[in-house]
Formats: C-alpha cells, structure tokens, sequence
C-alpha cells in the first residue's frame, strides 16, 4: 500500500530554508519513493512538500522522526504532516 505524507510551511525566505531541509536531519525522507516541494505562485516563500512511501509503516515512521525532532517548531505557519 502506498502511503504520503503532505505538509504546508510558510518558510518565511524559501532560498535560506531549502539548504536546511535538503539535509534532512530528521532522516523523514530516506525511505520516500517520490518527493516535491512546490512553490506558490503567490508567495513563493509558502512550500507544499509531498511525499510517497511504499508502505504505511515507512510513512508513519518518517512523520514521527519528522514531528519528535522538532524541526516544524520554528514555523508559525504549517500544516501538517498529514
């Protein structure tokens, strides 16, 4: 079974923020089959990250590793993951 994570961030300034989400500190994307961030057309500092597991358990582990680092603390504005 498939499984995606989906997350909205409001980074604030997308050019300093992206270099720290390509480390992936938290390991939530090791595991992920597929992954995007998209920009918004208004406002490209507002991101949309989706990403696609091939299991529910991959994903589940990932949104924990993601939630328990506290790496999304920093951000007024997120939803998510979901």
């Amino acid at each position: 079974m498939t499984a995606f994570i989906i997350t909205r961030i409001q980074t604030g300034d997308y050019d300093r923020w992206r270099p720290m989400f390509d480390q992936d500190r938290p390991r939530a994307r090791e595991k992920a089959v597929v992954q995007r961030v998209l920009r918004s057309r208004d406002d490209g500092n507002e991101v949309f990250i989706y990403l696609e597991y091939s299991s529910l358990e991959d994903a589940d582990e990932a949104r924990d590793r993601l939630v328990s680092s506290g790496v999304l603390d920093r951000f007024d504005d997120t939803h998510g993951p979901n």
